[in-house]
């Protein structure tokens, strides 16, 4: 019972590098069920994608914003224990040109776990024939021996992908 109350309870600065939390509110699905082969054949690495059930991302560990695409539907995280990360909000969404997405955060930006760093307006990208399914991969996951995925429906913050 204290463990469980040590690990909620857990400060920021006591977060676990290697472990990454969920950063959209939605449902985790294996990756290889990702409609596009780029991701859902790892070749953007290891990961999963998410079914969102809100339209904003937060950040899913403590770091800097690497990249945030021009198009504002993809942002690039490097952690403070060497994982990067890429979320990539809906498949072909390059395609809506920034619209219906508000970026949060400028490349640079240091970065805590929470941190708001885009919204996106579910409805109007349904609308336009986009599916949401938001891969979140880890590029460099060949540099660790082990990534384990959770999967199921998740709140924002919940424990989703660890590297060993």
């Amino acid at each position: 019972m204290m463990s469980l109350l040590k690990k909620l309870f857990k400060k920021e600065a006591e977060l676990d590098p290697n472990t990454i939390y969920n950063p959209i509110q939605g449902k985790a699905i294996p990756l290889s069920e990702v409609k596009d082969p780029v991701f859902s054949q790892e070749m953007m690495g290891k990961g999963v994608g998410i079914v969102p059930e809100i339209g904003r991302v937060v950040s899913p560990l403590n770091g800097v914003v690497a990249t945030v695409f021009p198009t504002k539907h993809a942002i690039g995280i490097q952690g403070e224990g060497g994982a990067e990360l890429i979320i990539h909000v809906g498949l072909d969404t390059v395609n809506l040109q920034g619209q219906h997405f508000k970026a949060h955060v400028k490349e640079g930006a240091k970065i805590k776990r929470g941190d708001l760093l885009l919204e996106f307006d579910m409805e109007k990208i349904k609308e336009a024939g986009y599916d949401l399914t938001t891969p979140v991969v880890v590029p460099n996951s060949v540099d660790y021996e082990e990534v384990s995925v959770k999967l199921g429906t998740m709140n924002e913050k919940e424990e989703l992908i660890v590297l060993a």
